[in-house]
């Protein structure tokens, strides 16, 4: 994967991630096997914590934030990769069941809270690495254009 999001609910196979550049994966992982399939030479594998409702209500209006529908063509709505790994997944995991009727995503969100505390977030290094250094970009250009 050199871009994009992803969430995998089944079995993955063996040296998932080889040459993943780019992108995010979350697999859910419940029996806790995922680290001995995983080839971390590209990546780092993160926990997927709760988020934080009074950050979601602060963040209502960030623009990083994900969203449920897409804005445009150009913006498919994940918003920044970096921040808001569960609120993402869970709007991941909502549109998968809306389309597929997937009994599995059903019983996710059925018990969002426990099920969260079973997914990794897969993160490229140097795609990590690449996009906090925009961040930096970014808020630089806005502090020079005050």
């Amino acid at each position: 994967m050199t871009g994009g999001v992803v969430v995998v609910l089944g079995d993955t196979g063996r040296n998932f991630a080889a040459g993943m550049s780019g992108g995010v994966a979350y697999v859910y992982d419940p029996r806790g096997r995922f680290t001995q399939l995983c080839n971390p030479a590209m990546v780092d594998l993160e926990k997927v914590g709760p988020a934080d409702p009074a950050s979601v209500e602060e963040s209502a209006k960030d623009p990083g934030r994900p969203r449920q529908r897409a804005v445009d063509v150009e913006d498919n709505g994940m918003g920044d990769v970096l921040r808001f790994d569960a609120e993402r997944l869970r709007i991941l995991v909502e549109r998968h069941h809306l389309h597929t009727g997937s009994a599995r995503a059903r019983e996710l969100l059925e018990d969002w809270d426990n099920a969260l505390k079973g997914f990794i977030k897969v993160m490229p290094r140097d795609y990590k690495r690449a996009l906090l250094q925009a961040h930096e970009r970014a808020a630089a250009k806005a502090v020079a254009a005050e």
